[in-house]
């Protein structure tokens, strides 16, 4: 590894063992990169300085020279007046806005470490992301400061932005003039990416200054292959990495713009497309689905690229919307261990059905579980790797995803003679519904905390809308009555709303096994008769 330039090593001193990590590879030439590598940097430097970067549904849009003159001053505030230091996580909360991504370029410009996190999270769930990334320091839309403050995090100093206080981050003081970049490593810890994992505690993948350049320079690279002229839009927030890739990383890098939206539903993204000529598009297939019932009316001509990640896509979509628009869908799959998006096929080398090869700079294969690779036409586990692989902070479910040097993604898949990758299911508990991963057993903990609930397992059903919902089968204390109206409530006040089960199923008892154990098999398949 390189000289770090971290002052606080917490970060690094806290990386998997290296006999943990998955085999690295850089075979694209544009993959190896210089040892001192700061990528905030990197990302600012491309557009042109009168060029629009992130544009708003309302209010003037940011010049690239604007963008760079906010992040410098915000930087300057940071490791002045704040005290924030290299290495010191940083968390970032709020909508999707330009002020968000200008922190995010910030805190990593400085040479701190980016935590972004969602503005849906809960107090709960943001508490126990600041415990395991030792978090001290947070920028925080003052519309979303209260769940923040309410999680109780020891020693955390909150800046608010966006407000009209004296000391709210963009009104504080500070030198009028270029921010010189800390000069970090390239595999110093550039930000840590936390997901659900089946157990419910949260993983937080640790990602380098080089990685965040990297999947640019694969994915967006070579399949995407974005213009200058792009205008990119999208449903997905900026504390998911297919967001931040999408709406930040990507443009960026290409010297592109973005429209920042804090509501992005179908609905809104319509008519957005229309007034602010999106050339660019990143959602999910519920979206797509959703986009196409309501299109009647709307201009979507200025399309040209449209991606689809984080559920399958199935095949009757990309036929509908490509019949409709014309457009064809890139398809992919990423993880947030990963980043980004690591198969694909874009143009002529989509099969709709499929999500297509390893993108230029990957390799995948289908193995079974002791490693061994399977034959071509038989399911096994997707396992891949390349320029960025997965990192855990301090969390011994490293060895569970990373096998033999292989990222192993908990999908089950099938690689056709022609080296297309099919997607078949997931291989563990985690619920994606429209595009948002749901831990099961992280709603079971948050449900065994009301008073009225006696055991509780929640399974994905099948869904022709949102590719899967959650259903919650619960046993209530005797005498309850079967209402799940406060059972709802109780969780939104726990946990991020897209968590909350679309249904709950009352029963008696969980079916178990005669030595105890839940079989929730058969709740999977009761919930597919349903």
């Amino acid at each position: 590894m390189n000289v770090s330039a971290h002052v606080d090593t917490f970060t690094r001193d806290h990386l998997p063992p290296p006999d943990e990590w998955p085999e690295l590879r850089f075979d694209l030439a544009e993959l190896r990169y210089p040892e001192r590598l700061n990528c905030a940097a990197e990302l600012l430097r491309h557009g042109a300085p009168d060029r629009p970067v992130f544009h708003t549904p309302h209010g003037p849009s940011w010049t690239y020279a604007d963008l760079r003159a906010r992040v410098d001053r915000i930087a300057h505030v940071l490791t002045g007046e704040l005290g924030v230091m290299p290495g010191n996580r940083v968390l970032l909360r709020g909508p999707t806005t330009p002020w968000l991504a200008a922190c995010w370029l910030a805190v990593l410009k400085a040479g701190a470490v980016a935590v972004t996190v969602l503005a849906q999270q809960r107090p709960h769930e943001l508490a126990t992301m600041c415990e395991i990334a030792r978090v001290r320091h947070a920028l925080c839309d003052i519309r979303a400061v209260d769940d923040l403050v309410k999680a109780g995090v020891p020693d955390l100093r909150v800046t608010a932005y966006g407000g009209d206080a004296p000391d709210d981050l963009l009104r504080r003081p500070a030198p009028d003039r270029p921010f010189p970049a800390v000069g970090t490593a390239a595999d110093d810890v550039a930000l840590i990416a936390f997901t659900s994992g089946t157990t419910g505690r949260p993983k937080g993948c640790m990602h380098f200054h080089r990685d965040v350049l990297a999947v640019a320079d694969t994915f967006s690279a070579h399949v995407l292959r974005p213009r200058s002229d792009d205008v990119f839009a999208g449903s997905p927030p900026l504390g998911f990495t297919f967001g931040l890739g999408g709406l930040v990383i990507f443009p960026l890098r290409a010297g592109a713009g973005a429209l920042l939206m804090e509501q992005a539903g179908p609905r809104q993204l319509l008519p957005a497309i229309a007034e602010h000529r999106v050339s660019v598009l990143f959602t999910a297939p519920t979206a797509y689905r959703a986009m196409l019932e309501a299109m009647d009316g709307h201009d979507v001509s200025s399309l040209r690229r449209c991606v689809s990640a984080g559920e399958n896509l199935p095949a009757a979509t990309w036929r509908a919307w490509h019949e409709r628009t014309g457009l064809r869908i890139i398809n992919g799959i990423g993880a947030t261990e990963l980043l980004h998006i690591f198969v694909s096929a874009a143009d002529e080398r989509i099969r709709p059905g499929t999500t297509g090869v390893p993108v230029p700079g990957w390799q995948a294969r289908i193995q079974d579980a002791d490693g061994e690779p399977v034959p071509d036409g038989e399911p096994g586990l997707l396992a891949v790797r390349g320029p960025v692989g997965c990192r855990y902070l301090a969390d011994p479910r490293q060895r569970e995803y990373v096998r033999d040097g292989w990222n192993v993604t908990g999908d089950t898949y099938v690689r056709d003679g022609d080296g297309y990758f099919r997607y078949v299911a997931r291989a563990d508990d985690m619920i994606i519904s429209a595009g948002y991963n749901i831990a099961g057993p992280e709603v079971e903990d948050a449900l065994l905390r009301h008073p009225d609930v006696v055991e509780t397992a929640v399974v994905g059903r099948p869904d022709e809308v949102r590719g899967q919902v959650a259903v919650a089968y619960t046993v209530l204390r005797d005498g309850v009555a079967r209402d799940p109206e406060p059972l709802r409530a109780f969780l939104k006040s726990e946990l991020a709303p897209y968590k909350c089960p679309r249904e709950f199923v009352f029963l008696d008892a969980l079916p178990r096994t005669a030595t105890g154990k839940l079989q929730r098999f058969r709740l999977r398949t009761a919930g597919d008769r349903r």
